[in-house]
């Protein structure tokens, strides 16, 4: 195939545009703002669990209190009752003392209760303040998630409006080259592969491999116009004046 020279080197504009699509379609999937957020919702996940853990067992020790609670109520009734009653007299000697021991029994089970309520009271304190704590942190978390994504936003739209001036810009190129030229150079890029590059100090510009001195030599014995494709990868070989041949 015979393309003028410097159609050719308008491949090494496209494969540049190429390149920086690729790298732009990278960075888009590549966002540090994204591992902040995994890493922030992780956290907060964390959080949302410390909560609702928290939250169950204030549940648990609400229902302990007012199991307490309402034991200690029953006992403060009937020593009540039973005061009465000792206060009324008419009792028989062994049912006076009968009367004597229960309430004693009585006052020590209840101050027994009353220590434990206080326990209660101390950890639905303490998981009070826990709760707190992992709201707050829920909350400081969600504002800077907010904070993050925003940041994500903006760098998406940077990234879109380069993306689309770089489109354009190959678009601009690829007009100028000549079809059975750009059809090859896209066949190659099919491939995953550069589809052009500049061959310079006896090396592609695509693959990076250096050139034997045969190939280098039949290389500039061809017409400037002869399109000329790398053995190793299949990319054109655009030659300049650096080329050196």
């Amino acid at each position: 195939m015979k393309v003028d020279a410097g159609i050719q080197r308008q491949l090494l504009d496209l494969a540049d545009a190429d390149a920086e699509i690729a790298r732009l379609d990278h960075r888009r999937t590549h966002l540090p703002e994204d591992t902040e957020i995994a890493e922030l919702d992780q956290r907060m996940e964390s959080a949302r669990d410390d909560l609702v853990r928290a939250e169950i067992s204030a549940e648990d020790l609400t229902r302990e209190y007012r199991r307490i609670d309402s034991e200690v109520t029953g006992m403060a009734s009937r020593e009540a009752k039973d005061s009465a009653q000792l206060t009324a007299g008419g009792l028989a000697p062994k049912a006076l003392s009968e009367l004597q021991h229960e309430l004693s029994g009585l006052a020590r089970r209840r101050a027994s209760l009353e220590d434990d309520l206080l326990g209660v009271m101390e950890q639905q304190e303490a998981l009070t303040a826990e709760q707190q704590r992992a709201a707050a942190t829920i909350e400081h978390l969600a504002g800077e998630v907010g904070s993050t994504r925003e940041r994500r936003n903006t760098a998406l739209s940077a990234i879109a409006a380069d993306h689309d001036a770089v489109v354009a810009r190959r678009e601009s190129i690829a007009a100028e080259i000549t079809p059975e030229l750009l059809a090859v150079y896209e066949k190659q890029r099919a491939t995953g592969r550069i589809g052009a590059g500049l061959l310079r100090a006896r090396r592609c510009g695509a693959c990076r491999m250096e050139l034997d001195r045969g190939t280098i030599a039949s290389i500039g014995a061809k017409p400037a116009d002869e399109v000329v494709r790398c053995e190793e990868c299949g990319a054109v070989l655009v030659r300049t004046a650096e080329s050196g041949i």
